[in-house]
């Protein structure tokens, strides 16, 4: 069987030889890829987020993924152009009694989670949510 890279033969060759590894020389080894410690960023496809608690749509007798699908019809009808992914998460810590919490991009960079009674019809809920989604375009 024929070697890949002659330079492999001739280092192997040398260790037989000598019965040394150390005086081997390697060849660098070239990384790809950031560097240590830096993060890649990339666009993401939609323009909003909004994270439903599983934990406070299931204390409710609701399930997250009623409240996740109501929202996204809302959306669909609303025609207005925003993309937004509703996701469903686990529990955000809050867990009110009687109502659900819901966070957005927004409401987390402000340090707020919103609380929502969940008899409201899934548009009421976008208008809370997403208070600039009447004035996109």
């Amino acid at each position: 069987m024929r070697p890949l890279r002659p330079e492999a033969n001739s280092s192997l060759e040398s260790i037989a030889q000598t019965g040394d590894r150390d005086t081997v020389s390697k060849a660098p080894v070239m990384k790809r890829g950031p560097a240590k410690g830096a993060a890649k960023a990339a666009a993401a496809p939609f323009a909003e987020i909004v994270m439903v608690c599983a934990k406070c749509a299931k204390r409710q007798g609701i399930g997250a993924k009623a409240v996740r699908g109501g929202l996204k019809r809302a959306l669909k009808a609303d025609h207005r152009g925003r993309k937004v992914r509703v996701v469903e998460t686990g529990c955000l810590g809050l867990c009110p009694k009687r109502s659900l919490t819901l966070a957005t991009a927004g409401s987390l960079g402000e340090g707020r989670l919103l609380v929502l009674d969940p008899a409201l019809e899934p548009a009421a809920m976008l208008d809370a949510l997403l208070p600039m989604r009447a004035e996109a375009p």
